[in-house]
């Protein structure tokens, strides 16, 4: 039951080249940076990564891209990043862009063991039609593009069958957590974390405060440790150590 492991590097030292993550964070908030950073030092390349975008500012993701260790991005937002942009556009990279609700559901039933499901999100759009630039040819042409989904009607309502997400990995990080992989998580730093947890068959969590089992009330669990297979405890630096996209104060 003590799924504590003593170093970040040992908690991903079984992430072979090609495997597939989930990771959790919106922006800078709630990224799994030190695992991610594990990940970096070891050199695991080829990377197909679900997240709901691929890192801010240099960190996070940003990390891993830039080092061209990542082959495929789920997402729903390339923001402010210069080199995702880039990849994407000159054919390095492969992107399949989401609606946010519909990511953060298809992992979700992913870890729920639900296979599909329907949502109105997308519906008469290329989202169910089809011709989504997955990956370009480096010459403004598209080299892969999305396929048509299944689309029925119900009581009136026209739906777009999409499939759930399961990964081989996932990586999160939480504000709390115990020995048997309970995790609580702070504010925005909730975010895609519980999904991205449930859709890994081995999911990772550094966590900022390692408790003992019992220390954590159970109404105050966010995700249980069932989803859970590693627990890394950070450093108080580590912990410590949160970046701002965008410092606003007032004058």
């Amino acid at each position: 039951m003590d799924k504590v492991v003593a170093t970040a590097a040992q908690a991903v030292a079984d992430v072979p080249d090609g495997a597939s993550l989930a990771v959790g964070g919106f922006g800078l908030s709630g990224v799994p940076n030190v695992l991610i950073q594990a990940l970096h030092e070891r050199g695991t390349s080829r990377l197909s990564v679900v997240s709901n975008n691929c890192g801010a500012m240099e960190s996070g993701l940003a990390v891993l891209l830039a080092a061209g260790r990542i082959a495929r991005v789920t997402g729903s937002y390339i923001g402010a990043n210069k080199e995702f942009a880039r990849q994407y556009l000159a054919g390095e990279l492969e992107v399949e862009l989401i609606p946010q609700g519909t990511l953060a559901e298809r992992l979700r039933a992913g870890g729920a063991g639900i296979p599909a499901f329907y949502t109105p999100a997308g519906v008469g759009t290329q989202v169910a039609e089809g011709g989504l630039p997955w990956r370009y040819d480096g010459s403004g042409g598209v080299a892969l593009a999305s396929p048509p989904k299944e689309v029925r009607e119900f009581d009136g309502t026209r739906y777009v069958l999409e499939r759930g997400i399961r990964t081989d990995f996932a990586l999160v990080r939480a504000a709390r957590g115990d020995r048997h992989g309970n995790l609580v998580f702070s504010k925005a730093g909730r975010n895609f974390n519980p999904l991205a947890a449930m859709a890994g068959r081995v999911t990772v969590a550094e966590v900022e405060e390692l408790v003992e089992p019992g220390a954590i009330d159970p109404d105050a669990v966010h995700l249980p440790g069932v989803f859970v297979r590693r627990v890394v405890a950070l450093t108080p630096e580590q912990a410590a150590d949160r970046k701002i996209e965008r410092r606003t104060v007032r004058s």
